[in-house]
């Protein structure tokens, strides 16, 4: 059997192969190429030839031909994801089929219904991605430490979910087990609602003046950095989990509804300052709710203190920085950067542990930074 050293740094037992991936995109090729590394021997199928060849060439797998799989990836879109689930497990009748589809629900219901055995399913969702698609975007690194959702149903035989927890291990991502139905209505709120908002936000950057879109910062830029996503691929994400990404957005229309009939109020007499605590209750409203994301590790969000530093635009600035602060024994928690229009430089915001701020601050201002404490 396979060994393999995992992101944590234990041995542990990698899944047993061959492993046939179906569909050789971004998180194929990436899980092909994570289990690759581990020494597992991996199988690609793909319709799209080019694809198909791109992976193999590098160095996810060599192409099927008459192999037996022990485990069967099936990482295709939405809309092909439940005919291909129920192909693979009537074509590999032994295999353990799992699948890497942001939706489980309708998809797994629908792959039952046309043939795939329920015996040896097992619903899969990898929390990673990246904004830019295809094999030549896969990395063997993609899944390290990343959640990977399983959705066992109940009826699967316990070898089969015990294997998909291999797979997930030998990729280097943590596994959670959640039911169909609460995966679906939790992705909605944190993933796809979110991808709907970003679009829309920067489809109405279509038709600005140019002028006004000059002076964009880092906000707008973070706020819709999500919106390049594919297209094509959303839709179908979204149409297979319509009903729960539509209720959220129900409840943030809601809110700008009332944000907007506020504003658009104006003064109700002369001399009446306009009233904006509605507004000024859901941003407070926001406040609360940002913080109650996970911060680092999974951990409780931390609000950490914030130090801006003034750099140039060059080589080794960037280096010169991290290196200070590690100089100093201050462990930087996040980083933050944000181009100054029309100057080669950058203001980078350095994220620390607040009883850290003042010896940070100190120590770079000695060491020649220029910081904007």
């Amino acid at each position: 059997m396979n060994e393999q050293h995992s992101v944590d740094g234990q041995r542990r037992q990698a899944v047993d192969g061959p492993v046939l991936i179906v569909g050789t995109g971004l998180i194929g090729t990436s899980v092909a190429l994570s289990l690759r590394r581990a020494g597992v021997e991996v199988v690609l199928d793909d319709t799209n030839v080019s694809a198909l060849q791109e992976a193999v060439y590098r160095g996810a797998g060599s192409a099927l031909a008459d192999q037996q799989p022990a485990l069967v990836v099936v990482a295709v879109p939405p809309d092909a994801a439940a005919q291909i689930l129920a192909e693979t497990s009537q074509r590999f009748t032994d295999a353990t089929i799992t699948d890497t589809t942001s939706v489980k629900g309708h998809i797994l219901d629908q792959a039952i219904v046309l043939g795939a055995d329920p015996h040896r399913l097992v619903g899969g969702h990898p929390m990673a991605g990246r904004e830019v698609s295809g094999p030549a975007a896969a990395r063997a690194d993609l899944l390290d430490d990343r959640l990977w959702i399983i959705t066992p149903s109940g009826h699967e035989g316990e070898d089969h979910v015990a294997r998909v927890r291999r797979l997930v291990d030998t990729c280097g991502a943590t596994v959670t087990e959640m039911d169909a139905a609460e995966h679906d209505a939790a992705v909605a709120l944190v993933s796809h609602a979110p991808q709907m908002l970003a679009s829309t936000l920067a489809s109405v950057l279509v038709d600005e003046p140019a002028e006004r879109l000059a002076i964009a910062g880092q906000g707008m830029a973070d706020t819709t950095r999500i919106a390049a996503s594919n297209a094509d691929l959303w839709v179908q994400i979204l149409r297979a989990n319509a009903g729960p990404v539509s209720g959220v957005l129900q409840q943030v229309i809601g809110r700008l509804q009332v944000a907007a009939d506020t504003l658009a109020a104006g003064t109700s007499a002369a001399g009446t300052e306009l009233d904006l605590a509605p507004v000024a209750a859901i941003l407070e409203q926001g406040r609360e709710g940002q913080s109650r994301l996970p911060g680092k590790h999974g951990t409780i969000g931390m609000r950490y203190a914030v130090v801006p530093v003034m750099v140039e635009d060059k080589p080794g600035e960037l280096a010169r920085l991290f290196v200070a602060a590690g100089d100093l024994d201050i462990n930087l928690e996040d980083v933050r950067i944000e181009h100054v229009l029309g100057r080669p430089s950058g203001l980078v915001d350095l994220f620390v542990r607040a009883d850290s701020q003042a010896a940070l601050i100190e120590g770079l201002e000695q060491a020649g930074f220029d910081v904007r404490a």
